[in-house]
């Protein structure tokens, strides 16, 4: 069996955090929890321990990225097979857990929760879904495989994607997202979406009306091609693979 790590990024989430370790322990009973607590402010880092996940408190602030590094960092040095992300805040529904897992022991290295997949409606502004859609179609012709959802933090790694993001995984803006997509890509990594359901957004600002979204996808793409250009190895060779 997979030893699974469940990583949990986290900034001042004391009133959500502990109901999403305590939904991951339920829907996900095999796995250990790290809660990456990104130097909150308030008590979130005591109520994650509280609800029964190991922590990881930072010293300074690292960004998501940076924090869910730190996840698969741990993972590597622990000896974890898979790596799951879940946003401390309460967005992703952790009965989907299963379901990525699955898709990873069925062949994927890597398994986006999507939300425009069918599982359930997702609302977002028309602009902003509309920009969603490019990155989509972009992402998708590059990783060669249909995505729906490639700017979704809801994911699984499998054995493969865990040692390279280990090494290679970015902290710059979308790079947690869009240039990891890439690197898998580029590293010959499999990559497959599965529907998912997920609450509205809780945490920070998404980009509003048509020049936020300009602006959103100008550094989106720009994320992509910071994962083109730069250099990525593969840590082992991955048979059959694109």
């Amino acid at each position: 069996m997979l030893r699974t790590l469940v990583v949990v990024p986290a900034l001042d989430e004391e009133h959500t955090v502990a109901a999403v370790v305590a939904g991951v322990r339920r829907d996900l009973p095999g796995a250990d929890v790290l809660v990456v607590d990104d130097h909150s402010s308030d008590a979130t880092g005591a109520r994650a321990a509280a609800a029964g996940a190991v922590v990881a408190r930072l010293p300074f602030r690292l960004g998501v990225g940076g924090a869910v590094r730190t996840g698969f960092t741990y993972a590597v040095r622990e000896g974890y097979d898979v790596v799951v992300q879940v946003d401390g805040d309460g967005q992703h529904d952790t009965r989907h857990l299963p379901e990525l897992v699955a898709a990873l022991e069925a062949g994927a290295d890597v398994v986006v929760g999507a939300r425009f997949a069918g599982a359930d409606p997702y609302g977002v502004s028309r602009t902003r879904r509309a920009v969603m859609a490019i990155l989509a179609r972009l992402v998708s012709a590059i990783v060669g495989s249909h995505l729906t959802d490639v700017t979704s933090g809801y994911r699984a790694a499998g054995p493969r994607a865990v040692r390279v993001f280990a090494e290679h995984y970015p902290a710059e803006y979308l790079g947690d997202t869009l240039e990891t997509l890439v690197i898998a890509r580029r590293c010959r990594l499999v990559v497959r979406q599965v529907p998912v359901r997920m609450t509205a957004r809780e945490h920070g600002r998404p980009s509003q009306g048509v020049v936020g979204s300009v602006v959103y996808l100008s550094r989106a793409v720009a994320a992509i091609g910071l994962g083109m250009v730069r250099r990525w190895s593969v840590p082992v060779p991955v048979e059959g693979a694109p």
